[in-house]
Formats: C-alpha cells, sequence, structure tokens
C-alpha cells in the first residue's frame, strides 16, 4: 500500500488531498473547518480529516507532497523586487518576515505539522505541474491536451501541453509578470471586489455592461499575439512593485481611482467588467486554438484559478477546436494539492493509469460525511422540532411539495464538496420559476450583492430543452455557462432598457420560464445532475420535476457572504437560524423555520452575520 498526502498552504486556499495507491480518498479545504474563509495557514484540520478518513496515521504516509517549489518562489520574488528596486522595498518588507519565518524553512513545517511521519519521503512539485496533474489524471481521457491559467505559481502564469496513459509534457509557458491572472485580478481590485475571492463576482457583474474598453486594453495594457501569447504593459500595474494591483496611469486610463469597497456601483464599473472579461475569453480561445494546432488532440483538460472563469468556458466548449472538455472541479491552489500527490503516483512513481467513461473525481463529494445517528445525536440535545422521516421517498416528497411552495431550503446530505462550488451536499435550493428568489435569497439569506446570479441544477436527460446544450453534453461542477433555449425566453418588460443605469430593476425583470436562474443576457452557470454522481440529489430535482413540470433548482452555496461552505450539521444549523430560509434538511430530518422562533435572539442572529468578514 502506497499512501501520498498532497498539501497546498501558506498563498491562498490551504487543502491536504490523499490518495491511496493511487485512488482518491479525500480532500478538502482548511476553511471549512477553521471557519476562517481562503484560509491560508497550513491544513491542519484538513489533514486530520483525510487521515481519518483512510483510517490511516501520520506515521502510515509514505510520501507528503508539497504543490509548488518554496525556493523557486522566493528566487521571482527577489528579482522582481530587485528589478523594482527601490520602489519595491515597501512590498518587499512587507513580505519578507513571514518568508524568513516559515516558507524558507517549509521542511520542518511539514515535520512539524506531521509527527510521526519521519519516515514520509518530502516532494515538491511544480504549482503548474500540480493543476495540469489535477487536470490530466482525474479526468475520463487516455489522451488530451492540457491548459493551465492561473496568477501566478513560481514563474510561470500559464502552461500548455500534453497528458497520454500516465505522463505529462509541457510543450509551453508564459511567465511573469505577464498573467492573464493577474490582469483579471487588477480590473477585480479596480471594481472594488478583493483580489482572489471576488473575481467571480466581476465575472457575473459583466452581462450588465458593454465591452467598450475592450479595445483600450488591447491597446494600451495587453500585446497580444494570434496564438494566444501575450506581454502586458507593466507602466499600468503595481503588483510587482506595490501593495496594490494598478498604478495612476491605470486609473487615470480608466476614468478615475478604483471604487471603493461596497460603495455603489456605476455604469463605468459595469463596462469595466464586460471589457475584460470580452479581453480574457479572446485569450483563452486564440490559447485553445494553438494547442489545438500544436497537438492536433480532441480532448482538453483545465485547471488553475482562471479555469474557473465559466463564462469563457462556456464559449470555448461552443466556439473552440477541441470536441470534448474537462475542467478540474478545484481548479485554484486547493486543487494543486490533489494535483501534486497524482503527480507523483503516475508521473514519478511511473504508476499506471487506466480513464474509464467518467472521471475520479467521486462528483467532487471528498469531504466529511456525517451520518443519520451523527445527526440525530447532534439534535438530540438542541430541543428543536423536526420532522423524521425512515425512507427516502417521503422526504423527497416533502421537501419537493416545500420547493414547490416556495420554501427556500437548506440541503445538507451525504459528503462534502472540494472545490468552490455546492453540488447538491451543502447547498441552498429554491423554485427557479420564483421571480422574486433571486432578488430574496440574494438579499435575506446570503447577504450579497443582488447582481449575483444563481445557478440551475437541472436533470442532465433534460438539460438540453432548457438550455442550449448538445445531448452528450455535461457540466456536472456548475463550470460551463450556456445560454437559457429560445422557446424558454421572455422579452424584458419594456419600461427598463437593457442599458438602463437601475441595475436593481434590470435584475427583477423576468427574462425566462426560469427568472430566478436566468442572467441578464439570458445565460445560466449550469449544473448538470445524473443519479451515478449523486443520487439523492438527483432524485430530489427529479421529484420537483414530477410534482411541477420543472426538473430544475436553484442551487448555491450553503453559507452566508464571507463564510466558507458549511461543513459539520452545526454549522449549517447555525447558518440556518441566522437567515430567513424556511426550511433545513438534514440527512433524514426535516427542520421548519416557523417552528423554530424561540431558537436564536437578535442579538445571537446579529453576533452570527457580523462574525464572517464581507469577501
Amino acid at each position: 500500500m502506497t499512501v501520498i498526502l498532497g498539501i497546498s498552504a501558506f498563498y491562498h486556499d490551504s487543502a491536504a488531498a490523499l490518495i491511496v495507491d493511487g485512488g482518491i480518498v479525500a480532500a478538502a479545504q482548511e476553511e471549512r473547518f477553521s471557519r476562517k474563509k481562503h484560509d491560508a495557514g497550513f491544513p491542519v484540520q484538513a489533514v486530520a480529516y483525510c487521515l481519518r478518513e483512510a483510517g490511516l496515521k501520520a506515521e502510515n504516509l509514505d510520501y507528503i507532497v508539497f504543490y509548488e517549489k518554496p525556493l523557486s518562489r522566493f528566487d521571482r520574488l527577489l528579482e522582481t523586487y530587485l528589478a523594482f528596486a527601490p520602489a519595491g522595498f515597501r512590498s518587499f518588507r512587507h513580505a519578507m518576515p513571514v518568508w524568513l519565518k516559515e516558507k524558507l524553512h517549509l521542511r520542518r513545517t511539514l515535520r512539524r505539522h506531521l509527527p510521526g511521519a519521519d519516515q514520509a519521503r518530502l516532494v515538491f512539485t511544480d504549482h503548474h505541474e500540480s493543476h495540469a496533474a489535477s487536470a490530466f489524471f482525474p479526468s475520463p481521457f487516455e489522451r488530451a491536451a492540457f491548459l493551465t491559467l492561473d496568477g501566478v505559481g513560481e514563474w510561470s502564469t500559464s502552461t500548455f501541453g500534453t497528458g497520454e496513459g500516465n505522463r505529462l509534457g509541457f510543450l509551453g509557458q508564459l511567465r511573469f509578470p505577464h498573467s492573464l491572472g493577474l490582469l483579471y485580478s487588477a480590473f477585480t481590485y479596480y471594481c472594488g471586489f478583493r483580489v482572489n475571492s471576488g473575481e467571480y463576482k466581476l465575472m457575473g457583474l459583466a452581462p450588465y455592461g458593454k465591452p467598450v474598453f475592450a479595445e483600450t486594453i488591447f491597446r494600451k495594457l495587453i500585446d497580444l499575439r494570434p496564438d494566444g501569447s501575450f506581454r502586458l504593459n507593466m507602466e499600468y500595474f503595481n503588483y510587482c512593485q506595490g501593495l496594490t494591483m494598478t498604478h495612476e496611469k491605470f486609473h487615470r486610463l480608466f476614468g478615475g481611482p478604483p471604487r471603493t469597497p461596497e460603495s455603489a456601483l456605476e455604469p463605468r464599473h459595469m463596462d469595466l467588467a464586460a471589457s475584460v472579461q470580452q479581453v480574457t475569453e479572446e485569450i483563452v480561445l486564440r490559447m485553445a486554438r494553438e494547442i489545438h494546432r500544436r497537438t492536433g488532440m480532441d480532448n482538453l483538460v483545465m485547471a488553475g484559478g482562471v479555469a474557473l472563469n465559466c463564462v469563457a468556458n462556456g464559449r470555448l466548449l461552443r466556439e473552440g477546436p477541441f470536441e470534448n472538455l474537462w475542467i478540474q472541479p478545484a481548479a485554484g491552489d486547493a486543487g494543486g494539492a490533489l494535483g501534486s500527490a497524482l503527480f507523483v503516483w503516475h508521473q514519478l512513481l511511473d504508476h499506471p493509469r487506466t480513464p474509464g467513461p467518467r472521471d475520479t473525481m467521486q462528483g467532487g463529494f471528498l469531504g466529511p460525511s456525517f451520518d443519520r445517528f451523527a445527526i440525530e445525536a447532534f439534535l438530540a440535545p438542541l430541543d428543536a422540532p423536526h420532522e423524521t422521516f425512515a425512507d427516502e421517498a417521503g422526504l423527497l416528497k416533502r421537501v419537493a411539495g416545500l420547493l414547490a411552495d416556495g420554501k427556500v431550503v437548506g440541503w445538507f446530505q451525504g459528503h462534502m464538496e472540494f472545490g468552490p462550488r455546492a453540488l447538491g451536499s451543502r447547498s441552498i435550493l429554491g423554485d427557479p420559476r420564483d421571480p422574486t428568489l433571486q432578488s430574496t435569497m440574494n438579499q435575506k439569506i446570503k447577504f450579497r450583492e443582488s447582481f449575483r446570479p444563481f445557478a440551475p441544477a437541472v436533470l442532465k436527460e433534460r438539460a438540453g430543452e432548457f438550455f442550449e446544450m448538445a445531448p452528450e453534453r455535461e457540466s456536472p461542477y456548475m463550470l460551463i455557462v450556456a445560454p437559457v433555449r429560445e422557446k424558454h425566453r421572455r422579452p424584458p418588460a419594456p419600461a427598463i432598457a437593457d442599458d438602463s443605469d437601475d441595475l436593481l430593476g434590470r435584475i427583477r425583470q423576468v427574462r425566462s420560464s426560469l427568472p430566478a436562474v436566468t442572467h441578464v443576457d439570458y445565460s445560466a452557470r449550469v449544473q448538470t445532475v445524473d443519479e451515478a454522481g449523486n443520487d439523492r440529489f438527483y432524485r430530489l430535482v427529479k421529484a420537483f420535476g414530477e410534482l411541477t413540470g420543472c426538473p430544475v433548482l436553484i442551487n448555491t452555496s450553503f453559507n452566508i457572504r464571507g463564510e466558507p461552505l458549511v461543513c459539520t450539521p452545526e454549522d449549517a444549523y447555525r447558518c440556518f437560524l441566522a437567515t430567513d430560509m424556511d426550511v433545513l434538511v438534514l440527512d433524514h430530518f426535516v427542520l421548519l423555520k416557523d417552528q423554530m422562533k424561540d431558537k436564536i435572539t437578535q442579538e445571537e442572529r446579529r453576533r452570527y452575520l457580523d462574525s464572517f468578514e464581507p469577501d
């Protein structure tokens, strides 16, 4: 038996993943246990969970793999600071203490946090090797091209190559400071969102604007070539030498200083979002065409933070040269923990790989689970009124009826998801036909920006009825945006034009028969659900479809703004009580809010909502 523990830590979204004889046993982000969003500390609790799930201890580990090479990253930092000296001194002074205290002594840190694993070999993979391995090795393809895109690892900001059997071959890269991820993050920062967590907000804002600044970006900020490679004009950026992303020259170019976080969004910000989104899509398409030309392969796999841009992914699938596309669901740094472990198993130890018709990610459900006995033990001392269902059919009929009655349901069952998306295990669900639910769920339950769209979870076999997706296409990880089919679209009320400054009014317009999941541009971030991937959730969506004729549910993550996805029954219960959620389903137990009025005070509610910093 060979046991390999992969770890990502210290930069963004720390995580641990465990594979045993090449099989993925467990994977989880540290934030889910610490309750600190994007926790970058050493993943102590995630490691403990992975070992516990496998029934192993640290002394059983054969390899401990870190997802990047810290000395190479440090080399890049020093070279960058020297190149921009003395302008970079402030950033240098800010970064050095943590490097000198911890990051340069990572071998010692790993040994300290894993007592008993003294005999385990330590391996450090390259950051983009970890991304590429996470994309190819779990995929269902024997052969595929790969593309990795993010901010920066050691020096690489993007790599591409091929995977065949159990081997990866790298063909090319882009190097720092020229980075698609950092370009997108610069606009994220400029539009008032937090870098490394607000990029998906910028993507959601983009359809409200027009790409009027795209030509300016191409003319002033980026020299883009036909093969998708590019160089950024660093006169406009500050991330090499400063503590912010953009330079004063950038601000003058786009009409003023960066937006203050939480302040009102202006049409200019919507247009900036639309512009950088269009530029991003063009770069990704050009890269994909060049990779296809170089490799001649039919399949493409992707990882890295930019691979979470599901709008670009949707265009790539519809307009790109590849027949098939598979994206690692934990595409960011967290997935690097898994990729690094798989890289050692296949690439370094040369173990064979036998892909099947499905990927090996187990639907992404690689985190902790709690059976009905554990949940019953949790509920017992709370004296919380609840309904208990002995059989699943009765439970699903009850929950489907509540959803059809307009109730918002917190749904907690099975293994927690690995990666940023809730896929039907730690989800908040609603009726997509209700035109009021998008605003209600954003403002009273998620406590987040009203413009942000929700995703539809749809039965895989019926996805093509509602969305422009070929019958053989699937999107189990909610990483593809597809247009709503014409027959389901509704023309918006003429009182509010599509270019109106009234953002809230535009949000509330009914644009389809599924208004709560249809974005302003008639698109939707689709999750296809099949019984093999998530059986109980599939049967719930099916039960709702049989009751209403609509085999689609709103599916959003079970948390509030600034809070990580809930992990335990206690996390779910507290979130349920503190928000305007109507129903909580914990395995076979159903709790109704109107029976829980005495379970939380307004002071407790405020304390809970204030305990998470807005992301």
